[in-house]
């Protein structure tokens, strides 16, 4: 079961993270105030799909690496306290924030601060996601080759 929920939960995972910082760059760079209002207040909602995908893809990826070892197994365990950190320490709190700032309509110097900082963060967590990603691929190719 882990071996089927553990992609799919990841991938739904990056997938929203990524439309989030898509959303939101866009919003920014190419539409005006409504749009980054729109996107900053509907990315707390976003969480609802987030939170139980990520901790799907925890869950099971534990799961599944408590037998493994190796170097990719490694890295893979070793990037995900930061991802984790990252998002419940600088990414929910930051959208929380954006969104009560942008409903109030307080396009100020502190909302573009935290805006960058979010923006910095979610680039990180899409990275490190993507190497994750890119690791249990080459896993799971490494254990249908040798059964």
């Amino acid at each position: 079961m882990s071996k089927t929920i553990h992609p799919i939960a990841g991938t739904i995972a990056l997938i929203t993270i990524l439309s989030f910082w898509l959303s939101t760059a866009w919003s920014e760079i190419f539409a005006g105030e409504q749009a980054v209002t729109t996107v900053k207040t509907w990315v707390p909602y976003g969480f609802l799909v987030l939170l139980p995908a990520l901790m799907a893809a925890g869950g099971s990826g534990f799961r599944l690496g408590r037998k493994m070892r190796g170097p990719v197994v490694h890295a893979k365990k070793e990037r995900m306290p930061f991802i984790a950190a990252n998002g419940i320490l600088i990414l929910i709190p930051c959208a929380l924030y954006l969104s009560f700032k942008a409903q109030a309509g307080a396009f100020d110097m502190a909302f573009y601060v935290v805006q960058v900082i979010e923006l910095l963060a979610g680039a990180a967590n899409i990275s490190l996601l993507t190497l994750n990603m890119r690791d249990g691929l080459r896993l799971s190719r490494r254990r249908t080759a040798h059964p």
